[in-house]
């Protein structure tokens, strides 16, 4: 029956394939899943790649930002920490400074004009020197020598000193004091003269010391002991023999809270003497100086320290209408007493009472 056989070996053939199919079918599936994952790439190698790249380096991007901004971060705070440190020790040492000028004293100067001081008082060391002459004279006019090397009148006021220093206790020494120039407007001064013989010492000189008057010797009642102090308290100076010593004095008063000193300060110029003596007369030496006023100035120093003597240490400077006159003011005030600024001289310097405790120019 060729129609029975024809549908027989049909029905087989399509079983066939649709075993095939079962078998197949999932194989290639599979295939074909792994073909597609492996064509993708070749076909869009350039787009996945750089999908990659972008995927794959993103994170260290991100971490290398983070890291830069911690390190500013760090680097910014450690400035300020820096810096708060110096603010810090620029304050300290500030405040240390500023404490320590308040611990010690303040100084005020002043020049004071006069047209004449009190007379000094001179006091010369001779030795073994002998005092030829001592002469006023003024506008810095000194005549010509006369017999230089004999003694010549004298028109000074004198007066001899023995007494002990007060370093040398033992050695009795002799002081001829000299009452000191005063008229400085006509340039007043006083030149003086010694002799001495030939001396075993080294070096030929006359020591000399200056104190503020002459008058404070003669009414002090024991003048040995008035000298003593003074050589304690002033200084020494020398002038040298073949020679004419120009010795200009300027007076300087320095006040403080419980005493006030006074100071001698000079400038000396030295010139050699023309001995014309005859030679047998040149061993005795010679020696001259001169002593005069620099200038009509007693500078005057005024020492205060905060806070126990200082109230207000400023410049008041102010002004007002009075009477029509427009008038400027400054003043130093101390909680004992008050010097103006060198405004003394203006008649409408005044302050009346505006601090208590002070007076005013």
């Amino acid at each position: 029956m060729p129609g029975t056989g024809s549908r027989s070996s049909y029905q087989q053939f399509n079983d066939e394939d649709d075993d095939d199919d079962k078998i197949s079918g999932p194989l290639s599936q599979d295939s074909f899943d792994d073909a597609d994952e492996e064509t993708v790439p070749e076909e869009s190698n350039g787009n996945v790649g750089q999908e990659n790249d972008m995927g794959g380096n993103s994170p260290p991007r991100r971490f290398s930002k983070t890291c830069v901004k911690n390190v500013f971060t760090v680097l910014l705070i450690f400035i300020y920490l820096v810096l708060t440190a110096v603010a810090i020790f620029l304050a300290y040492q500030t405040i240390s400074d500023f404490l320590d000028k308040l611990s010690q004293p303040v100084m005020s100067v002043s020049y004071k004009e006069v047209d004449s001081f009190s007379p000094p008082g001179i006091a010369l060391f001779p030795d073994d020197a002998q005092l030829l002459s001592c002469k006023h004279h003024y506008h810095d006019n000194i005549p010509p020598l006369v017999d230089p090397g004999t003694p010549q009148e004298r028109d000074c006021e004198i007066t001899e000193v023995t007494y002990f220093g007060p370093f040398t206790e033992h050695k009795q020494k002799r002081a001829v004091v000299v009452r000191g120039p005063s008229d400085v407007k006509n340039k007043e001064l006083i030149f003086v003269q010694f002799s001495q013989n030939e001396t075993r010492e080294d070096f030929s000189a006359i020591s000399y010391m200056l104190f503020a008057k002459f008058s404070d010797l003669i009414e002090s009642a024991n003048k040995s002991a008035f000298m003593s102090d003074c050589e304690r308290n002033y200084s020494m100076w020398t002038f040298s023999g073949g020679f004419r010593t120009w010795v200009k004095m300027s007076l300087v008063k320095t006040s403080g809270r419980r005493s006030e000193a006074v100071e001698f300060r000079q400038e000396s110029g030295v010139v050699k003497f023309n001995d014309k003596r005859p030679e047998s007369e040149q061993t005795v030496q010679l020696f001259f100086v001169v002593f005069e006023w620099r200038d009509p100035y007693i500078q005057e120093i005024r020492l205060v320290s905060f806070p126990r003597d200082i109230i207000t240490l400023a410049r008041i400077a102010h002004t007002r209408e009075s009477d029509g006159v427009q008038v400027s003011r400054a003043s130093f005030c101390a909680d004992r007493d008050c010097e103006s600024l060198e405004l003394h001289r203006h008649p409408l310097c005044r302050l009346h009472g505006s601090l208590q405790g002070c007076k005013f120019c």
